[in-house]
């Protein structure tokens, strides 16, 4: 279980208080798909960093299966993101002089992991249609391919918590599609994943939605009960 307590977080700008998040609390249970929703500034990046292990809270506690994870020692943390976290982020973050197959290695490489062949890479990059675009490097792909190559990189190794920051934020309607199925196909795989988004077609398509408003969740709009769809809902289609 992944558990956020009373958890607050205030940058300073120019020296005046950013209240980021204020007093969040959240369950998210193994195998769920939650859905933060909210609008641009509402605190949704920086609650994903609090839960990735990468930014400690001023106050409250972040525990995964009971242990604080802001208590750990720094090496504990680098393996807990390492082996457990698999990070989606809003730009992109790829290795320029890489190639997009590399690029999605990187996760592997790093926790040393010789488990996921260069077959199953393909196969991933193809659900998310980006295979003919393996051998090119990022600065060679438009934003949106560049996006997929992301979410692949955060699939593999079979990391057990997928954290994806505006995952659908440079994609056409088609294309938000196969991103909102491949991570409803690697919940049902029973993999636990939590999507900020401001893109309300995204509602419905996990287990629970919760919106975020000026750093606080907002309990007339949170979903306290799973949604009534099973493993989820396509997409709906934009324009």
């Amino acid at each position: 279980m992944l558990s956020v307590r009373k958890v607050s977080k205030t940058y300073r700008k120019r020296g005046r208080p950013i209240h980021a998040v204020r007093d969040l609390s959240i369950e998210i249970e193994p195998g769920e798909f939650v859905v933060v929703h909210g609008p641009s500034g509402s605190g949704k990046s920086t609650l994903l960093l609090l839960l990735g292990g990468m930014l400690p809270p001023d106050a409250g506690e972040v525990l995964f299966d009971s242990a604080d994870v802001y208590r750990w020692s720094p090496r504990q943390r680098n393996r807990f993101r390492k082996r457990t976290v698999g990070f989606v982020f809003q730009r992109y973050c790829l290795v320029p002089y890489l190639s997009v197959l590399d690029n999605i290695r990187v996760p592997l490489a790093i926790a040393r992991d010789k488990t996921e062949t260069d077959a199953e890479i393909v196969a991933l990059a193809k659900r998310l249609r980006i295979e003919d675009r393996l051998d090119h490097r990022p600065g060679e792909l438009s934003a949106g391919e560049q996006q997929r190559a992301a979410v692949a990189r955060a699939m593999v190794g079979g990391k057990s918590l997928i954290l994806a920051d505006e995952p659908t934020g440079n994609l056409d309607a088609p294309y938000a599609e196969i991103i909102a199925e491949c991570f409803i196909e690697e919940r049902k795989r029973g993999r636990t994943i939590l999507l900020v988004t401001h893109d309300t077609s995204l509602l419905g398509i996990g287990t629970k939605d919760v919106r975020l408003v000026e750093g606080r969740f907002d309990p007339a709009k949170t979903a306290a009960e799973p949604n009534g769809n099973g493993p989820g809902r396509s997409v709906e289609k934009r324009s």
